[in-house]
């Protein structure tokens, strides 16, 4: 393999296992946190037994994310050396306070874990709450570093050379706000769908506990919250690269050529030899209105932009339509349980249903990894955009593809060894006494 495509290969898989880690890592916290919360307001106790249920995934998640997190970071320094000597000094702030969140995040984590005979209720919830807020408090500034990536910003180049370097300037880049507040909000769907996934598949198997309905309900309201409001924010996300990231636009949607009042293409292959989209669904001028909430205004397509310095639509294309695909799937599933939950004022047992929602539990975690496939994808040939290319940043030495394939073998291990933890069966004393005498299901 090509050097270069060897290192894009090594980060990519590294970060493609990470993300599932890191997202359960973020949306797990947030229910305990209402699971913990609902238990003091409502003093149903199944609430806790809820939350002291979840925080063994939790637990395993956050130690394994911990390992794949650090090997990123080895990655980062041996794997792209040019690039980081370049950005260091602006995005080494990002890191720094991730740190902070992540050791936050950690100590309470502990607290949590092993305070339920030495602390009260009330402690507890707060240790759930700094926890919620230390995961997401990471995320975002670990997505600081990925957008500045997109749109740097902070500092002037003199003669090749960094010069008025300002890390808070390139902390708060333009791409920053809506990166952040999408990636979060996906987190949390992915995780609500996954759990909730979970406990559909238990009450198809017949194990029609409260703790089980209970379950699903607290989840798919998560997911369910989160939906609409990570619909708002890829708007927000859509129209800001409209502006900042005019290729990354073109390339999502796979417009060639710059058209006044541009049509949407849902599906399709880009085709860069005719400009074409083959097999797409065309709807007039829709990506014009969604852009610029004008259906005349002007999209600039990929060739107004000079050759080599834009993205593959073949790449961007179709993973944005996957993610999109996949949020409609989630909402379709979502919409169906709900509105029988709301007629029957009890959680539906139905077949149909729960199939629906075992069908899309799988949908947020691809949503996220495509969205991260467009994000990245859609900043070729840059690594840091307008400065550095990918083949500027990248190690001289050799040899990546035997590093690759070792650390292919290490995640496969961490991913085995992940689930048989997470499938092996909680002890007696796991189990809470009201709840023994029924069939529930573990995470």
């Amino acid at each position: 393999m090509d050097n270069v495509l060897s290192a894009r290969a090594l980060m990519g898989i590294s970060l493609g296992f990470h993300i599932i880690y890191a997202t359960i890592g973020i949306g797990l916290p947030l229910m305990l946190m209402i699971a913990e919360g609902l238990c003091l307001r409502t003093g149903d106790e199944l609430y806790h037994q809820l939350a002291r249920r979840w925080i063994r995934p939790a637990g395993v998640l956050f130690a394994i994310g911990a390992v794949s997190g650090t090997i990123l970071s080895f990655e980062l320094g041996l794997l792209w050396p040019r690039f980081m000597a370049f950005s260091g000094p602006l995005i080494g702030l990002a890191f720094s306070i991730e740190g902070f969140a992540f050791f936050t995040e950690a100590i309470f984590l502990a607290l949590y874990f092993y305070g339920e005979q030495r602390l009260s209720r009330q402690m507890l919830f707060f240790c759930t709450i700094i926890l919620t807020v230390a995961a997401a408090v990471s995320a975002v500034f670990v997505i600081s570093a990925n957008a500045w990536m997109q749109t740097p910003a902070g500092f002037r180049l003199v003669n090749g050379t960094l010069a008025d370097v300002h890390p808070f300037q390139a902390l708060a880049n333009p791409a920053w706000a809506h990166e952040a507040l999408h990636g979060t909000l996906a987190a949390y769907v992915a995780t609500g769908f996954a759990v909730a996934g979970v406990y559909a598949l238990a009450l198809l198997r017949g194990q029609n506990s409260d703790y089980n309905k209970r379950a699903l309900t607290l989840a798919l309201a998560v997911a369910s919250v989160s939906l609409p409001l990570m619909l708002v924010s890829g708007d927000w996300s859509a129209m800001t690269i409209a502006v900042q990231q005019k290729p990354k636009l073109a390339a999502m949607e796979a417009l060639f050529t710059t058209t006044r009042g541009a049509p949407l293409y849902i599906g399709g292959w880009p085709d860069p030899a005719t400009g074409q989209v083959r097999y797409g669904i065309r709807i007039p001028k829709l990506l014009s209105y969604l852009a610029f909430r004008d259906p005349d205004a002007l999209v600039e397509g990929l060739d107004a932009f000079p050759p080599g310095t834009t993205p593959d639509p073949r790449l961007v294309h179709p993973f944005f339509d996957l993610m999109v695909a996949s949020f409609f799937i989630m909402l379709a599933a979502a919409v169906w349980f709900w509105w029988l939950r709301w007629r029957r004022r009890e959680v539906p047992l139905d077949k149909w249903p729960l199939r629906a929602l075992l069908l899309a539990s799988p949908f947020g975690m691809v949503a996220l990894e495509s969205g991260w496939l467009v994000t990245e994808f859609g900043r070729q040939p840059w690594i840091a955009k307008g400065h550095m290319r990918v083949a500027e940043g990248v190690t001289p030495q050799t040899s990546i593809g035997l590093v690759l394939l070792t650390f292919l073998v290490v995640y496969l291990a961490l991913n085995v060894g992940l689930l048989i933890l997470l499938m092996r069966p909680a002890s007696t004393e796991e189990v809470p006494e009201t709840t023994q005498g029924n069939r529930h299901v573990d995470t």
